[in-house]
């Protein structure tokens, strides 16, 4: 049984189902993605849900309850991302009245994702399934269809991580890095994470030197305060010095809340809401007045 959320009416009400649960699967998943332009398959390989990571905008409803780290079955992730890609050539897939709502235009696999409840690189199996995705592809002839990792780049400098990077570059493929702040007080805030905001710079340099590198960042109101312009421009100072230092940066996305944060209902929840689209261009207005050349995309 498919695990469906009710449907708004919204004009993004498709964007904001992006359940990871899918039919009997526990690793593979589809989602109609705003940044990938159409169909993204997921692969989740932290379905244990441990991250380094505390974003206050993650959509991930963690247990109160310590979690055990599981291994990852590689062989069934095989199965069934193999199942679901095929479902998308023989367009079994649309007959599902989840996806009811989907224009045709949106009915394009454009990528298989490493994206789940965690930090997809933290997984030991990581570069195992890479080549595995990288295998199927060239196996369905799915030449057009990008492998993507979708990293908040802590772990970039691992050596079995750079080989699984180095893997998706071969097959038409991107690293979207999070870099949701300019400074460490506002990571603090934002990824509430213990590892150093300057290892997430020095990673992404370390990525970027090797292969074009698309940075994501989410753009929400904290507490009802939005990105405020001094760490706007910050990050932007941070952006310029990575290029100037040779980092190849494809694109921004600027992008906003979507989905409910997994904590919106603990009485600590320091409210994450959606900032408006005009809150997005003058960000992206203040990127181009430093970087004219720089392909901003907004979310």
């Amino acid at each position: 049984m498919t695990d469906k959320t009710p449907q708004s009416g919204k004009p993004l009400a498709m964007y904001t189902r992006h359940s990871r649960k899918w039919l009997h699967n526990r690793y593979v998943y589809p989602v109609i993605s705003r940044r990938s332009g159409g169909l993204s398959i997921g692969i989740n390989l932290n379905p244990d849900k441990i991250c380094n990571f505390g974003c206050v905008y993650c959509q991930v409803q963690r247990a109160d309850e310590e979690a055990s780290p599981q291994p990852v079955d590689v062989a069934l992730v095989q199965a069934e991302l193999r199942e679901l890609l095929e479902s998308v050539s023989d367009r079994t897939l649309w007959q599902d009245d989840f996806f009811a709502d989907v224009p045709a235009e949106k009915r394009v696999l454009r990528d298989i994702a490493f994206s789940g409840d965690a930090e997809p690189t933290s997984s030991p199996s990581f570069l195992e399934v890479v080549q595995l995705a990288a295998d199927l592809k060239v196996s369905m002839g799915l030449d057009e269809v990008k492998l993507v990792v979708i990293t908040n780049a802590t772990l970039l400098s691992r050596d079995q991580v750079a080989k699984g990077l180095s893997i998706i570059q071969e097959h038409q493929g991107e690293i979207w890095a999070k870099l949701d702040a300019g400074t460490q007080g506002y990571y603090k805030v934002i990824n509430r994470a213990v590892i150093p905001y300057s290892r997430i710079i020095e990673n992404i340099l370390l990525a970027g030197l090797k292969q074009p590198i698309v940075i994501q960042t989410m753009v929400a109101s904290v507490g009802s305060v939005p990105f405020p312009i001094t760490e706007q421009q910050a990050y932007i100072k941070q952006v310029k010095t990575l290029m100037d230092q040779g980092c190849q940066i494809l694109r921004i996305q600027l992008y906003t809340v979507a989905r409910e944060p997994g904590e919106s209902h603990q009485p600590d929840f320091c409210d994450v809401q959606a900032v408006d689209k005009g809150h997005l261009q003058d960000f992206k207005q203040r990127i181009h007045s430093v970087l004219p050349n720089l392909q901003v995309d907004l979310f």
